[in-house]
This record gives structure tokens, C-alpha cells and sequence, in this order.
């Protein structure tokens, strides 16, 4: 009787398992024509240019000649492409590294800064700003002329206020006209003086404009006579606004050259030095009886100190990282922070009550547990360098792309920036994808096992 029952019971059951499942299909069906669309586009915009990019690596500059391996061969003879892995590779271990300790740094000092949420966004702004315009903005500031770059402009007042600087760089002496240009760009008296003389210095190649404020006319200093046993000059420039005059002689309307450094020689050696004053007159007194030589230093003609070349082909991939830390610094203090606002503070004020000082927390406590964060950043930062193009081609100038090239600039370079070689270009990118794919997977497995 009761499998009798159990019999008729199983037919509704079974009758009813068909129109359960209905429901089950048609999910599944609205959920792959909601997900249909990203699929495509993933597939137009990642997979189909992936695959493509590794069949014309196989393919000669014009796409028409299957070469197999030939690029991939060229690839790593090129000294370019070499340059660029090298340069590749210095952005991989520099950058990531700067950025998470600088993001660990300043997470943990934020936190004790009354106006944290303001000093965040200070700092996380340069991320709103385009890699473009980042590039032209460090691209002035790098740039050589003090004028125009002002990190030279700081370079340059700082060594000019320890070193000092000349106050005539541009100018020289007249030929003929008692001074004789040495080999170490000074210039001497071509005679001998003595105690008792009187010379004047003529100099020519200084802008009148671009005298010193306190220049005075030289024409008086020029008229003294030297005392018993005193050596007596002036340094003029040998030059009268609006013509006349007559050259080697002081006019009355032409200007001393002051702050002009004058020393006495004898046999080679310098007995005596001064400064020139502000009607460019000078004197030496108590001199020995004997022959001496005056001469201008080469200092009173030196250059005006230029700074630095951030941009030539030494410090440009360090100015170039330079500006990569100050885009991206905010990212990893941001996401540094977010993670050390969950560490457990019971362990942090145990520490503290067992006598432990902040180093000794931030280096035992803080940071190991911080690990998985600085690890999640750090590769992020990784993956995300292999590929930087912009500021690159922005900041470097044509003369040093070359220096500063790496992998994705060669890539960009070689297809398309002059050298129309695809094939290679496709090789390159193929190159590039295989190193950042490890870093990807180990990003993407990290975060699942955090997930469960």
C-alpha cells in the first residue's frame, strides 16, 4: 500500500522539476546577454589586438613576408631595444621601491598631522592631472636655462650665494692695449711695473647697461699719482657712450669696472691682491722695490653657472622618475593608509605599555603587518611602470630619447615614430606583455586569497 502510494506521489514531482529549471535557464540567459556586450568589447579592444599583435610579429615591416623568430633575434641586437630594457628595468626596481616607502612614510606621519584629510589631498592631486600635461610642466621645470627651469633657478641661486659669481663674463681686452690674454683665460700688463707707477686697465665687451649699480666715472681715479713704494690702477671700460674718446686712454665720460679682483706678481707668484673699487681704481702699497706684472684673474671672467642638465643624457631617466614619484605618491600613501587604518590598535598600545618607542613599533609591528598592503601596492606599481610611455616621450628631449627610451616608447618608436617597422613594434609589445603578465597573475592570486 505504500509503495502503491509512493508510485502515484512521484509523478507530480517529476512533472514539476521541468518548469522549476525554467526559471533557472532564463537567468542564465539574462545574465549572459547583460554580460554579452562587455565580453565583446573585451574581445575587440583586448583579445583580438593581443592576438593579432602576435601573428604580425612573425611578419616582416610590410606584413607581407612571414620571417617566424627574425624579430624577436633583431629585437635583442638592437642597442636601442637593449638601452630600453635596461632603462626598463631601472624603472621597475627604482620607482616601485621609492613609492612604497614614501607611501609608508607618509601614511604613517599623516596620521599624526592635525589636518590629515587636507594634507591627503594635497598630496593625491597630481593624480587628477594628466600625464601630458605633468610631462609639460616637468619639462619647464627641468629645463636648463635658469630663466625658464626653476629647479636651476634654485641650483643656481644656491651656488651663487656660497660660490658667487663674475660680474663681467663677457668681457676682454682691446689688442695692443697693454694686456696680454694668458692660457688660463686671465689677463697680465704686457710691461713690467714697479712701486711708484700708475696703469690703467682698459676692458671692452661689457653692456654699459649691465654695469653695476654703483659704477663711477674712472677718469679721476686715472688722474691720481702713486705714492713712494705704492702700486696704483684703475680698470676701466675702455668704451664712451655715444662715440669719441680715444682708445687706451681714460675719458671722462667712461665708467669703472668695480668688484674687479686684481692681483700683484712677482717672479710667478702672487704677493699681493685686491678688489677694485666702485670708480674701478685699486691700489698696492708697501710693495718691495722690483718688477711686478699685473694681472686680472680668469674669476672676473668666468661664465655665469649654468645649474644642472637634468634633461641631458646622464640624470634623464632619474628627472623622468623624479616626476613619475610626484604623480604617483598620493596613490600609494592613500592606499597605505586605508590599510593601516585596520590594523588592530589593542597591539599597537600593547607595544607601547610593554615600552616599545614608535621606531621600534613602526619597524616590529607596523610594517609586518602592513605586508600584505605594501605588497599588493608595490606590484601594482610594478605593472603599471613596464608601461610607461607619456611622460617618457613628453619630458626627454630629441637629442636624448634614445637615453631615456623604454620598452614602450622603443615599441611606439619603431612602429610608428620613424621607423614604420611593425613587425619589430608588434615584437616588442609582445615582449612586454609577457613581462608584466607574471605580475599580474601574482596581483590577481594575491587578491583572491585575501578574498577567502
Amino acid at each position: 500500500m505504500a509503495a502503491t502510494l509512493v508510485k502515484e506521489a512521484s509523478p507530480p514531482a517529476a512533472a514539476g522539476a521541468g518548469p522549476a529549471r525554467r526559471p533557472r535557464r532564463r537567468g542564465r540567459i539574462i545574465a549572459v546577454l547583460f554580460v554579452l556586450p562587455a565580453l565583446l568589447l573585451l574581445g575587440a579592444l583586448v583579445v583580438y589586438p593581443v592576438l593579432f599583435s602576435v601573428g604580425r610579429s612573425f611578419f616582416d615591416a610590410s606584413g607581407t613576408r612571414f620571417v617566424g623568430g627574425e624579430n624577436y633575434a633583431e629585437m635583442f641586437r638592437d642597442p636601442a631595444t637593449l638601452k630600453a630594457i635596461r632603462n626598463t628595468a631601472v624603472w621597475v626596481v627604482v620607482a616601485p621601491t621609492l613609492l612604497t616607502g614614501l607611501g609608508l612614510i607618509l601614511a604613517v606621519l599623516v596620521e599624526k598631522v592635525r589636518w590629515a584629510t587636507a594634507f591627503k589631498l594635497l598630496l593625491f592631486m597630481p593624480m587628477a592631472v594628466s600625464f601630458l600635461a605633468a610631462g609639460i610642466v616637468f619639462r619647464l621645470a627641468y629645463d636648463e636655462d635658469p630663466d625658464k627651469g626653476v629647479l636651476n633657478a634654485a641650483v643656481v641661486s644656491v651656488h651663487d650665494a656660497f660660490q658667487g659669481t663674475s660680474s663681467y663674463p663677457t668681457a676682454r681686452a682691446r689688442d695692443g692695449q697693454g694686456l696680454t690674454k694668458e692660457a688660463d683665460g686671465s689677463y697680465r700688463t704686457s710691461a713690467a711695473v714697479s712701486p711708484g707707477d700708475a696703469v690703467a686697465l682698459g676692458l671692452v665687451g661689457v653692456q654699459p647697461r649691465d654695469l653695476p649699480g654703483g659704477a663711477e666715472s674712472a677718469y679721476p681715479a686715472a688722474t691720481r699719482k702713486a705714492g713712494s713704494g705704492e702700486l696704483r690702477g684703475v680698470v676701466y671700460l675702455d668704451f664712451t657712450p655715444g662715440g669719441g674718446g680715444e682708445q687706451g686712454r681714460v675719458d671722462r665720460r667712461e665708467s669703472g669696472l668695480p668688484e674687479m679682483k686684481v692681483e700683484a706678481v712677482r717672479d710667478g707668484r702672487t704677493v699681493a691682491s685686491t678688489t677694485t673699487a666702485s670708480d674701478g681704481s685699486f691700489r698696492f702699497g708697501d710693495l718691495a722695490d722690483g718688477s711686478y706684472t699685473v694681472r686680472l684673474p680668469a674669476s672676473n671672467f668666468a661664465p655665469p653657472y649654468e645649474g644642472v642638465s637634468w634633461l641631458g643624457p646622464t640624470l634623464v631617466t632619474p628627472a623622468i622618475i623624479g616626476a613619475y614619484l610626484w604623480i604617483w605618491t598620493g596613490f600609494a600613501m592613500v592606499l597605505i593608509g586605508a590599510g593601516l587604518s585596520t590594523l588592530p590598535r589593542d597591539a599597537l598600545e600593547a607595544a607601547r605599555m610593554d615600552g616599545a618607542n614608535e621606531w621600534q613599533i613602526f619597524r616590529r609591528i607596523t610594517v609586518p603587518l602592513l605586508a600584505p598592503v605594501l605588497t599588493v601596492v608595490f606590484v601594482t606599481l610594478v605593472i603599471n611602470v613596464m608601461k610607461v610611455f607619456d611622460l617618457v616621450y613628453i619630458i626627454a628631449p630629441g637629442p636624448v630619447q634614445e637615453d631615456a627610451t623604454v620598452l614602450a616608447t622603443q615599441m611606439w618608436l619603431v612602429s610608428f615614430g620613424g621607423g614604420n617597422n611593425q613587425g619589430l613594434g608588434s615584437a616588442l609589445g609582445v615582449l612586454l606583455l609577457l613581462l608584466v603578465v607574471p605580475a599580474m597573475v601574482f596581483n590577481v592570486r594575491r587578491f583572491r586569497r585575501s578574498q577567502r
